[in-house]
C-alpha cells in the first residue's frame, strides 16, 4: 500500500466530518443535545452547559464510509474479517457510549447508564470480538515488544481481550474532559498504530482504518477544539476506546498499547490513585482527577493543559514506535 492511498484515507475522513459537522451540530442543538456539567467538576467548566454532545456520531460515521469504500478499494480479495472485528468494535461501543448519553441529555438523568449496564455491555462486546478471532485461527500469544519473546497464553487470551476492551474503552472515556483533548491524543495513538500497522506487517484494513481514524479526529477537531462547539460524550470516547484496544490486538502489539497510549493510562491511574487513596487515608493525592483536572485547578489554561497533554502522548506514541521498529 503506497503512502498515497494512506494520505487519501485520511483526506476523506477529514472531508466527510468537517462537511458534515455543520449541518449535524445544529441539528444536534435543535434536538436540545447539551451537554450537563457536573457540578463537583471545575467552575470554569459551568459555561459550556448546553453544549451539544453526541458528536462521536459524526466521527464513527466517517469512520464507518471511509474505511468501506477505502478498503474495498484496495483489496482485491474483498474486505477480510479484520475490518469487521474493527467496525464491530466502533459501533458496538459507539452504540453503547449513545445510549449512555441519550439517557444523560433525553431523560435528563445525568449519571447516564448504571455502572453494572455499561459493564455488561462492555463485556458482550469483548466476548464476541474472542468468538470470532476463535473461529478465525487468530494466535493467542502475545510478544514482548523489542524482543522476540513469545508467551502463550491459550485460553487466557479470551481474558486478555476482555480486559483490554474493556479498560481501554473506560480509560479513553476518562481523558474526554477538556476541548480537543481526546481528539488530539486519540488522533496521535491511532496515527502511531496506523504507522506500525502498515510498516511493520503490513495490515492493510488495519492500516487503512487507522488513518481513517485519525482523518475524522482531525476533522472533528476544528470544531472541538477550545472554544468547543462540540463534543463527542460517550459515543466517541468508548467507540474510539474499544476500537484502538482492538487494533492493539490485531496486529500483536497488546503491550505497546500501554505506552502509545501512555495518556490515557496516565489518566487511568489519576483516578485510581485518588480513589484509594481517599479511601484509606482521607486525603487526595490530587486536586482533582483525571489529572488534567488537577492542572487545570493548579492555575493552567484549558488550552495549556490539552497542548501539553499532546505533547505527552506525542512522545508516547515515537517511544512506541521506537520500540516496535528499532528495536527489532
Amino acid at each position: 500500500m503506497n503512502i498515497s492511498v494512506l494520505l487519501i484515507t485520511i483526506a476523506i475522513a477529514f472531508l466527510i466530518t468537517v462537511l458534515f459537522s455543520p449541518i449535524f451540530i445544529p441539528f444536534l442543538r435543535r434536538l436540545k443535545f447539551g451537554q450537563s456539567i457536573r457540578e463537583e467538576g471545575p467552575q470554569s467548566h459551568m459555561k459550556k452547559t448546553g453544549t451539544p454532545t453526541m458528536g462521536g456520531l459524526m466521527i464513527v460515521f466517517s469512520v464507518i464510509i471511509t474505511s468501506i469504500i477505502m478498503a474495498a478499494k484496495t483489496s482485491p480479495d474483498g474486505i477480510g474479517y479484520e475490518l469487521w472485528v474493527l467496525l464491530l468494535v466502533l459501533i458496538g461501543y459507539g452504540l453503547l457510549g449513545f445510549l449512555d448519553d441519550f439517557i444523560k441529555v433525553a431523560m435528563k438523568r445525568n449519571l447516564g447508564l448504571t455502572s453494572k449496564q455499561k459493564m455488561l455491555g462492555q463485556l458482550i462486546i469483548a466476548l464476541i470480538v474472542y468468538f470470532i478471532l476463535r473461529d478465525q485461527g487468530f494466535p493467542t500469544y502475545i510478544s514482548i515488544p523489542g524482543t522476540s519473546v513469545q508467551l502463550e497464553l491459550g485460553w487466557g487470551y479470551a481474558l486478555l481481550i476482555i480486559f483490554m476492551l474493556v479498560g481501554a474503552s473506560n480509560a479513553v472515556n476518562l481523558t474526554d474532559g477538556l476541548d480537543g483533548l481526546l481528539a488530539g491524543t486519540a488522533a496521535i495513538a491511532f496515527g502511531a498504530f496506523g504507522i506500525l500497522a502498515w510498516y511493520g506487517f503490513p495490515q492493510n484494513e488495519v492500516t487503512i482504518f487507522s488513518l481513517a481514524v485519525v482523518g475524522a479526529l482531525l476533522g472533528f477537531l476544528v470544531f472541538n477544539a477550545h472554544p468547543a462547539k462540540v463534543f463527542m460524550g460517550d459515543t466517541g470516547s468508548l467507540a474510539l476506546g474499544g476500537a484502538i484496544a482492538a487494533i492493539a490486538i490485531l496486529t500483536k502489539l497488546e503491550i505497546l498499547l500501554v505506552i502509545i497510549g501512555g495518556v490515557f493510562v496516565i489518566e487511568t491511574l489519576s483516578v485510581i490513585i485518588q480513589v484509594i487513596s481517599f479511601k484509606t487515608t482521607g486525603k487526595r493525592v490530587f486536586k482533582m482527577s483525571p489529572l488534567h483536572h488537577h492542572y487545570e485547578l493548579l492555575g493552567w489554561s484549558e488550552w495549556r493543559v490539552v497542548t501539553t497533554f499532546w505533547l505527552v502522548g506525542l512522545i508516547f506514541a515515537a517511544l512506541g514506535i521506537y520500540i516496535e521498529v528499532g528495536l527489532n
